[in-house]
């Protein structure tokens, strides 16, 4: 197994990498600063486009877009020409709550779920879990939920795995063609291994990895929940993952150096990770569809 970092990208808070296979790019957020990063994995060299801070969450829409989260609203951004056309707002508005991770679904529509921090000992958490569709219309599809990151569909198309960083646990829910969501069960409580789960993707035989973003690592889970993969990183604190590459074999990490809340200065804490030879292949992600 081979762990190098790629180019010089140094993000105070590394999350959402993207594999777009049609440009050979490796697409990641840096949430904090409201920076889109475009690296070339092979050169290093890296595109950048500013958008408001905070930013959640984005994902690739059809050829010439990108669906982006910001603190409260989704919008639509082209990197062309920088326009930014705001689709719909969560209605909650609190200066803790902002939206966070987020995904596509095989059908073209986008999930993201917010953060509510600093909560005071049972008070429920604002927000959720929010389908915008491939209209450009918003409905909020779960609740409870204090750090919603690693949303990610199941390759079998039949459920839906959200964590809550807040609750260290990853949840498991039922999903329809309608993105509605019921039968929410436990998949893994990460506290047994003393961190909360961040961002998540699919291999191609259904397992479930994530960023261990307090230990230091990214695990694999397989099917039934069972720790059957960890890899120990060069950095503090990693934060998301995805697979990308000739035949989706290469592991992308990106990480963290101050989110606000974690920092951490070594020498590659916020930089963008590739592992080779991890003996798996990810599964396809979807692209958006959604044309308002």
């Amino acid at each position: 197994m081979q762990i190098e970092r790629i180019g010089d990208v140094r993000a105070a808070l590394g999350e959402c990498p993207v594999w777009d296979a049609a440009r050979g790019l490796l697409w990641m957020a840096d949430c904090r600063k409201g920076l889109i990063l475009a690296v070339a994995p092979d050169s290093g060299s890296v595109q950048s486009w500013r958008l408001p801070a905070p930013l959640g969450s984005f994902a690739l829409n059809g050829d010439d877009e990108l669906v982006v989260a910001l603190k409260e609203t989704f919008a639509l951004y082209r990197p062309a020409d920088g326009s930014l056309r705001t689709l719909a707002g969560i209605g909650d508005s609190h200066p803790n709550l902002r939206l966070n991770d987020g995904a596509p679904l095989p059908d073209g529509s986008f999930v993201a779920g917010t953060m509510h921090i600093y909560r005071e000992d049972g008070e429920p958490p604002l927000g959720g879990l929010y389908r915008l569709d491939t209209r450009g219309r918003l409905d909020r599809i779960a609740q409870g939920l204090g750090v919603v990151n690693g949303p990610a569909p199941h390759p079998d198309g039949e459920s839906f795995y959200v964590c809550d960083s807040a609750a260290r646990r990853i949840y498991r829910y039922r999903i329809d063609g309608e993105g509605r969501l019921s039968d929410r069960e436990v998949f893994v409580d990460t506290s047994a291994f003393d961190s909360a789960p961040d961002g998540c993707c699919f291999d191609q035989a259904g397992g479930l990895w994530t960023a261990l973003v307090h230990a230091g690592a990214v695990a694999r889970f397989d099917q039934e929940g069972r720790l059957d993969v960890r890899i120990d990183l060069p950095v503090k604190h990693p934060a998301s993952l995805c697979f990308g590459g000739e035949g989706l074999t290469d592991l992308y990490v990106t990480s963290i150096s101050d989110s606000g809340r974690l920092s951490a200065d070594g020498p590659l804490d916020g930089a963008l990770l590739r592992i080779r030879g991890a003996g798996h292949a990810g599964a396809p992600r979807a692209r958006c569809a959604i044309r308002p």
